[in-house]
């Protein structure tokens, strides 16, 4: 009996255990990671947080600074490198696992803990948390920090737990205005106690209260001296402000994006401890519970009024997070099947979501999906950008400037040339995402003032960067801009799902005449993605503004295959365009072709657009999947 015993002793002592899983995983997807954010091409939002960094400040127009502050550490530590630029982000979503360990640790027992770490690093926005240089980074530790000091102080008030308190305030309310929320929620939580109030009597705390309060200094400073710019941005302008339906989809893509069981097991959490108290950790079990799940309830509300339009998903993290240390009670109730059943549905979200950072680190991944809604224009093309500017540049005068059309292709652009200072157009999208006033106070606002652009100048266009139909209005503000525009260099991407166009702004402006954009053109027939039989008909239109288009030869595979009849009669494009174009040869502006090339092989193909205007010009039009059938 006793060799059976020692036996399965030592069978158990072989079995990785808990806190083994842990740390085998932590190092795992650490070093995924690494390998991920050396090869993600950088996200526009990332490119301006650096371009921010290298106009050291405060405080700036869409953020507090410390992510601009991180992403200036990181290069300057590492190099204009992606991955140097993400390092500090890296570094410091390494440390969430760890401390949701230790603010299990203050709820429950040692095997508990490291259970609700294995959860964070499975859960996917965590598990993949810091491969781009965003602020939920800081502001997640943030809020784990003030959840574990908020622990801490509900066992015991002291000079350290009061320290952290601090350090976690502070870093919150230099990370985003988001924080606000958990500042308040977790107040909230602290005054639903008798302990709680009573730990928010103690002066140690008021004095990490005012350290954090501190914190917010500079940003409410900016936004005093620029007409409240920042907080216009954050809670007014973003937003609808009225009631919409889309915030369904919002709380059933967050059950999706936790996975079902472990969304269920959280939810069970929070309401099971909502109202513990007393000794064993209850007041601090009832913090987390009442802190987490009114997190996650403020922003299931708030989506049903709040902007829809801009990525959302990640906003209930935290309060994800501060249930998490809770779910090993709660899974430990639940049958062995169920719990495997969590595990492996995590494992799965998080695979899923690391394969979906591989199409986006992944050239011919990205190029599959153009053409669909799932492309990822923020992420494409930045590379083949900077090397035709390169290329563009050396062919022109010394000394020429850079003009990018919107804030994203000058920060992606910036980074990649090493250029903090390129200048930007006036844009939608520089107001759309609050990056306006920053650009003007940085005087990178190019012709601010109605005056057009000095030359030599190198205008970057972003056709793909505005709806269709804006791009008249578009091409016109870059008229009024640059005086006269030439034929640009047409810059391509994935078949033309990004595209660019670069105009050699040299010579006096206006001095060739009447501005000239380029041409606009649609394939009508046949869709995008259908299923063709060779041969097939292609119609269409297309126009262009002051001297209309000569010719129209349709490609397939980027290869001229046919001349189409052009000048057919199109009373539509007239009523659709309502007076923005003013091309010439209006209303014969439609065009037909039958493609009849012989060898075409069945399977996927690009149709596309030559485009000849009767000014001698040349361009290409962004092509459109077709299948081809045997």
């Amino acid at each position: 009996m006793r060799e059976a015993t020692a036996g399965t002793e030592s069978a158990g002592r072989r079995r990785p255990g808990t806190r083994a899983w842990f740390l085998g995983l932590w190092g795992l997807l650490f070093a995924l990671k690494l390998a991920f954010a050396a090869r993600l091409p950088l996200f526009v939002d990332e490119a301006f947080y650096w371009q921010e960094g290298m106009h050291p400040a405060w405080a700036y127009s869409d953020l507090p600074a410390l992510t601009a502050w991180l992403a200036r550490l990181g290069v300057e530590a590492g190099g204009p490198h992606a991955l140097a630029l993400r390092m500090p982000f890296l570094l410091l979503a390494a440390a969430v696992p760890w401390l949701v360990v230790a603010i299990a640790r203050r709820v429950g027992s040692d095997a508990d803990a490291w259970r609700a770490g294995l959860l964070a690093l499975l859960l996917p926005l965590a598990g993949t948390l810091g491969l781009l240089a965003l602020p939920d980074v800081p502001m997640t530790v943030a809020a784990l920090l003030c959840l574990h000091a908020g622990c801490r102080l509900l066992q015991r008030v002291d000079a350290a737990a009061a320290a952290e308190l601090a350090l976690g305030l502070v870093m919150g309310g230099l990370s985003h205005y988001r924080f606000a929320a958990i500042v308040g929620v977790g107040a909230f939580a602290l005054l639903a106690s008798a302990r709680g109030r009573a730990v928010l009597r103690d002066p140690r705390v008021w004095a990490a209260i005012v350290a954090g309060a501190l914190a917010w200094v500079p940003l409410l400073a900016w936004n005093l001296a620029h007409a409240d710019a920042g907080l216009r941005f954050q809670l007014v302008d973003r937003h609808p402000w009225a009631f919409h339906a889309d915030g369904v989809r919002f709380v059933l893509l967050q059950a999706l994006l936790a996975t079902p069981l472990l969304f269920a097991a959280l939810a069970a959490a929070a309401w099971r401890h909502r109202r513990d108290a007393g000794a064993s950790g209850g007041d601090a079990r009832r913090h987390l519970a009442l802190s987490g799940g009114l997190f996650v309830l403020a922003f299931f509300a708030l989506a049903f009024f709040a902007d829809n339009e801009r990525v959302s998903f990640h906003w209930p993290l935290q309060g994800l997070l501060a249930l998490l240390p809770l779910a090993p009670g709660v899974l430990a109730a639940w049958g062995p099947a169920w719990r495997r059943a969590t595990v492996a549905l995590l494992a799965a979200g998080l695979v899923v979501a690391f394969a979906g950072y591989a199409v986006l680190a992944t050239p011919a991944a990205r190029a599959r999906l153009a053409g669909t809604p799932w492309y990822p224009s923020n992420f494409a093309g930045w590379d083949a950008l900077a090397d035709a500017v390169r290329a563009q540049l050396a062919g022109m005068p010394p000394g020429t400037r850079i003009v990018a059309d919107d804030f994203k292709i000058g920060a992606e652009l910036g980074f990649l040339l090493g250029r903090a200072d390129i200048a930007v157009l006036d844009h939608p999208l520089n107001h759309r995402h609050g990056r306006a006033p920053q650009l003007r106070l940085w005087g990178l606002q190019a012709a601010a003032d109605g005056t057009m652009l000095a030359r030599p100048a190198l205008l970057v266009v972003g056709a793909t960067d505005v709806k269709f139909s804006a791009l008249p209005e578009r091409y016109r503000f870059a008229c009024a801009a640059a005086g006269t525009l030439p034929v640009p260099r047409t810059v391509d991407i994935d078949h033309g799902a990004q595209r660019f166009q670069l105009f050699a702004l040299e010579g006096e402006a206006g001095g060739g005449g009447p501005c000239v954009p380029p041409a606009l053109a649609t394939i009508t027939l046949p869709a995008p993605g259908a299923t063709v039989r060779v041969p097939f008909v292609v119609e269409g239109w297309a126009v262009k503004d002051t001297v209309g288009i000569a010719r129209v030869t349709i490609t397939l595979d980027g290869r001229p295959v046919v001349r189409a009849d052009y000048g057919i009669p199109n009373q539509w494009v007239v009523t659709f365009w309502g007076g923005r174009s003013h091309d010439p040869n209006l209303p014969r502006v439609a065009f037909s072709a039958r493609v009849d090339a012989p060898g075409i092989a069945p399977g996927r193909h690009w149709l596309g657009l030559e485009l000849e205007g009767a000014d001698g010009s040349r361009e290409t039009w962004p092509a459109q999947p077709v299948i081809v059938a045997p």
